[in-house]
């Protein structure tokens, strides 16, 4: 049975013409009109890639730090020791431990948003990942979170890097700002978003790269984007 759709939400499929393709400044201006809850929605991108990603080399994944952040506030947490831990901790990372973090983790206490992880304690990591990966938390060296250098991947972190991975049928999506964003400023984040999937096409992808590319709210309809518009971002 199809879920009925609310007024509000029937109002706001009437700003937006299905039919049409637009450029990212012109979604980016659209989607802020959308608005119609007292928080501060998510802005988020959805796409769809010409990818198949049961072959290593077409697995899309990685990380982009966006120009004006994300909007949020995101809580780090960095497995190390020794003075890799006191360089997390000066560094800002709101959690930093090694067994004793392992300890609180199984124990059910996950206050933190994403997880940093030197390669010396990744052996301590795998022992829960069966608890972090499927909420998306283990630390992976493509997203720049398994390093050595933790000050510059909390720093990346806290001033607004989004992961991406793609799923199995080629889908992805992120939030890439807030609905109090300037359109401008929206449309930055989204163009730097695409320039990061662009930069990882694949040699042996075939066809159209990008199928189709949308931007909503948290509790909007979707703007769908022209994807020959963003086809040569690079």
């Amino acid at each position: 049975m199809a879920k009925k759709l609310s007024k509000r939400y029937r109002e706001l499929q009437g700003k937006v013409d299905s039919a049409k393709l637009s450029t990212i400044e012109e979604a980016s201006t659209l989607v802020k009109d959308l608005k119609s809850t007292k928080f501060d929605e998510s802005v988020e991108i959805s796409m769809n890639l010409g990818v198949d990603p049961r072959h290593a080399d077409q697995m899309i994944r990685g990380s982009v730090v966006l120009p004006h952040g994300t909007g949020k506030t995101v809580r780090v947490a960095v497995f190390a020791r020794g003075a890799k831990a006191d360089e997390a901790k000066a560094a800002g990372a709101d959690i930093v431990g090694a067994e004793d973090l392992v300890a609180d983790i199984k124990a059910g206490k996950i206050d933190f948003d994403i997880t940093v992880a030197t390669p010396d304690t990744m052996g301590l990591v795998g022992q829960i990942g069966r608890i972090l990966g499927p909420k998306g938390l283990m630390p992976n060296p493509k997203t720049g979170t398994v390093t050595m250098d933790v000050t510059k991947a909390i720093n990346n972190l806290k001033a607004g890097q989004v992961n991406f991975r793609v799923d199995k049928k080629g889908n992805m999506h992120a939030g890439v700002a807030k609905s109090s964003f300037s359109a401008e400023q929206i449309a930055e984040n989204v163009t730097e978003f695409v320039r990061a999937i662009n930069k990882q096409k694949p040699a042996s992808a075939k066809g159209r790269y990008v199928k189709s590319c949308a931007l909503s709210l948290t509790m909007s309809p979707s703007v769908k984007v022209d994807v020959n518009s963003i086809v040569d971002i690079k």
